[in-house]
């Protein structure tokens, strides 16, 4: 093996893989987005264009958007690069003890959002910096702090993004290359000649699992009644009786109908619709419970709605539905069932193969629900051997930066074998390489799919098992996911010639509406 030879980088610790080394000379040259898979190396990619920036004596800023990520780039910078002076920066230092931060160091990982607010507020600039790294930077649309940063950035200052996935959206891709000042785009993926040596296999495995009777009755009784009140939306000619009936569509009707209200259209009908389509919205988000997380999780929402209608002043909503014979016999059901959804005997069967398989073997599940998440470490922490850790974000009583760092140290380290984590735990984080992913649900977005999937095979072959319940939501979800995943590559392939074309118009898109004067 050899090593990157550099005279701001720790001898024999870093391994030379040409593919990074091609991506990080043309990054010297041009503002770049980097677009490459997880686990195969944007950080180091990142590090060697800062190595050649400070050689040239100029500082560094690199932004990321949690502190996990802030504190896990330093470590990474500190311990490979020599001759540095590195600072890690937040909002909860002093003004001026930021200033002298910028001042005194060369090297300076952050938030975005306390750059973006001195600068706007003029505590310092960016004099003597030759260098911006936005990682994640798909995030940089509408006023995320990214945007901001590099509104007032000088343009002389090289601007480096990147990311594992920035989406099949294209208008968005151009966006951020339009606020981050992106010139090129550089693709690698798996399947790249100059990638495929250092790629493990990931062996991708959908599993289906059948719907028991009762939970079926439940969605029965749910859907009755959105057919009802979707119909009644559709009688005060709110919706058109061919459009979907979806959260996307009803949050739609839900932003019109407050906007005519807003405008002063104080009739039954605006009122009336409001309720209604606030019913609707509850319950699809019922079925969606019902079909991809199970009892648990529906039990603890319905069981909200029923405690929120016995309040005097609860919505009027929550009564009316709570009213209804559909619900009564349904919440019957949910009361007196034992059944349990089908996925979560599958996960502990699955968790229990892959540790029993090997040793050393470690496991990661995601779950896009808390309430799922707090189930399943209880359930998995049955299991022999199994030593079960949980990774949440910090709101509603969650985990606190600090400790969603030290799950993720226990993990590395060992302690625990098996994590259980919602979204907080596909962004970024450097969390070592497992021989199992497991979706305990689709996500019909192509970048959480790709951030998820990267958790494995990174160091090894790794497993990626999809759990899919049959006739539901998770059908449409891991068909959406896909569909969008295929048509990234080609989408961004054509951006990228475009952007190499020198095409202007890219970053003179502009609305031409009024209210875009």
């Amino acid at each position: 093996m050899s090593y990157i030879s550099h005279h701001r980088i720790v001898p024999d610790m870093v391994e030379e893989r040409k593919y990074q080394i091609t991506m990080a000379n043309a990054c010297l040259n041009a503002n770049t987005l980097i677009i490459l898979p997880t686990g195969l190396g944007k950080t180091i990619v990142a590090l060697y264009v800062a190595a050649n920036i400070l050689e040239k004596g100029k500082k560094v800023l690199l932004l990321a958007p949690t502190k996990p990520l802030v504190d896990q780039h330093s470590k990474v910078f500190s311990e490979l690069l020599i001759n540095t002076k590195i600072s890690v920066m937040n909002g909860l230092m002093k003004p001026e003890n930021r200033a002298k931060v910028i001042r005194d160091n060369d090297l300076i990982v952050s938030t975005p959002q306390c750059i973006a607010n001195d600068l706007e507020s003029e505590k310092y600039d960016l004099t003597g910096f030759g260098l911006i790294i936005y990682d994640e930077a798909h995030r940089g649309t509408g006023n995320y702090a990214y945007v901001t940063v590099a509104k007032r950035s000088n343009p002389k200052i090289l601007s480096l993004g990147l990311t594992a996935s920035p989406g099949s959206d294209i208008n968005k891709v151009e966006e951020v290359c339009r606020n981050l000042n992106i010139e090129r785009i550089d693709i690698r993926t798996d399947d790249d000649p100059d990638v495929a040596p250092y790629v493990h296999d990931t062996y991708i495995k959908k599993i289906e699992v059948n719907m028991p009777q009762d939970l079926l009755d439940i969605i029965k009784y749910l859907k009755q009644m959105l057919d009802h009140y979707f119909l009644e939306l559709t009688n005060l000619r709110l919706t058109q009786p061919n459009w979907p009936v979806s959260t996307k569509h009803m949050l739609m009707v839900g932003e019109s109908l407050q906007k005519r209200l807003a405008r002063g259209e104080s009739t039954s009908v605006i009122f009336r619709g409001l309720t209604i389509q606030s019913i609707c919205v509850k319950l699809l988000h019922a079925i969606n419970l019902a079909e991809t997380q199970g009892m648990n999780s529906l039990r603890l929402y319905l069981g909200k709605i029923i405690d929120e209608s016995n309040l005097a002043k609860g919505a009027k909503g929550n009564k009316e539905l709570v009213a209804r014979n559909e619900f009564k016999n349904m919440w019957n059901i949910v009361e007196t069932t034992n059944v349990e959804h089908p996925k979560i005997s599958k996960t502990m069967s699955l968790v229990s193969q892959v540790l029993n398989a090997e040793g050393s073997s470690k496991v990661m599940v995601f779950t896009q629900y808390r309430d799922t998440c707090d189930l399943l470490v209880s359930k998995l922490s049955t299991i022999p051997g199994a030593n079960v850790g949980k990774l949440v974000g910090q709101s509603n009583g969650g985990l606190k930066q600090k400790e969603q760092i030290g799950v993720l140290d226990s993990f590395r380290t060992g302690e625990y074998n098996v994590i259980v984590s919602t979204s907080v735990g596909e962004e970024g984080l450097d969390i070592t390489s497992t021989d199992a992913v497991i979706f305990y649900e689709p996500v019909p977005s192509e970048i959480r799919t790709i951030q998820r999937r990267g958790r494995t095979g990174r160091k090894n072959d790794g497993e990626v098992f999809v759990l899919i319940a049959k006739g539901t939501m998770d059908e449409v979800f891991e068909r959406s996911g896909k569909n969008k995943e295929d048509q990234m590559r080609s989408k961004l392939e054509k951006l990228s010639n475009e952007l190499s074309k020198n095409n202007s118009a890219l970053f003179y898109k502009r609305q031409t509406d009024l209210s875009s004067f």
